[in-house]
């Protein structure tokens, strides 16, 4: 176990070099420049030249990233280019909305998706079961602004029962309102992964209770809810596991969208920022922050799999 750990580990390595020379050309070779967004409308040419200096954005591409490179490899993001803070720090102040949002937004859809998808699988082909395929299929369909909107309409501005926007750290200003204004934002965040779940937990349930061995525990006198919950959702648990994986790269681009919606001060509104402010130094140091965490939770979830599943072994 252990060494494999190490070998994921290491394999992450090369992996982050492709990402960041792959974000650094994309970056300099996209149309736009930071020097003119800084020197304003009416720059002359010569005052874009100097600021392009400045920056080190005149050098050669391979001088450019060389020098990122390096600091790079020395844990240094870089600095921004217009509030001429460290990246990391920036990271740091914004970390916390974000991290909170995705945890709620997880754990939120767990606790909805999986008794969803066990329960239609369990009642396959009646209306329960076509609710919740008729549910999955919207939450694939409706973007996310347009359900963030909506429901900023029907419960903040109509019923008047939670904030419009905003955030509120649990740590400075309590749970109450943390928990009112992190409501929306996880409702909203959390019905494309429900979706997601619900389908894959019913399609793995359904195949698990095609076994031979369930019909087994039935044929002893086992509760269907004893069926359910210690023979096939456990026996189907690893293809669960690996789709929540892979929605967490749904949840990485959706927290971009949902902090912008909800005006949350996290690491998404930060991508959107940086991005309209051409701010290179960010952009780059997100995309690396938001790799590494995937790269990181895919890991861990690939050594749950020898917890759900004793006959996995690495």
């Amino acid at each position: 176990m252990l060494g494999y750990v190490l070998r994921r580990i290491l394999m992450t390595i090369p992996v982050m070099g492709v990402v960041a020379l792959f974000v650094f050309l994309l970056l300099r070779l996209a149309p736009g420049d930071p020097a003119a967004v800084i020197a304003g409308d009416y720059a002359t040419a010569e005052d874009v030249a100097r600021i392009r200096a400045q920056l080190g954005l005149s050098d050669p591409i391979v001088v450019q990233f060389g020098t990122w490179l390096g600091a790079l490899l020395q844990g240094d993001l870089g600095t921004s280019i217009f509030s001429n803070k460290p990246v990391a720090e920036l990271i740091a102040q914004r970390i916390e909305p974000t991290m909170l949002l995705a945890l709620s937004t997880i754990v939120f859809a767990i606790l909805v998706a999986v008794p969803l998808g066990t329960l239609a699988a369990f009642r396959a082909g009646s209306w329960i079961d076509r609710c919740v395929m008729l549910f999955s299929v919207g939450g694939f369909s409706v973007p996310v602004f347009v359900l963030g909107y909506c429901l900023i309409y029907v419960f903040a501005l109509n019923l008047r029962w939670l904030p419009v926007q905003g955030y509120r750290s649990p740590f400075e200003h309590g749970l109450g309102p943390f928990l009112a204004h992190i409501t929306l934002p996880t409702l909203t965040l959390s019905v494309i992964f429900i979706a997601l779940i619900a389908r894959m937990t019913r399609a793995s349930v359904i195949e698990v209770l095609e076994e031979d061995y369930i019909r087994t525990a039935r044929a002893k006198g086992q509760s269907e809810v004893k069926v359910l919950m210690r023979h096939a959702l456990r026996n189907a648990a690893v293809p669960i596991v690996t789709v929540i994986g892979i929605g967490i790269a749904l949840l990485i681009g959706g927290v971009v969208v949902t902090e912008s919606v909800y005006n949350i001060p996290g690491l998404g509104r930060l991508v959107l920022d940086a991005v309209l402010a051409r701010d290179y130094p960010i952009i780059q140091g997100l995309i690396l922050f938001f790799s590494f965490v995937y790269i990181l939770l895919n890991l861990l979830i690939d050594l749950t799999y020898t917890l759900l599943d004793p006959r996995i072994r690495y």
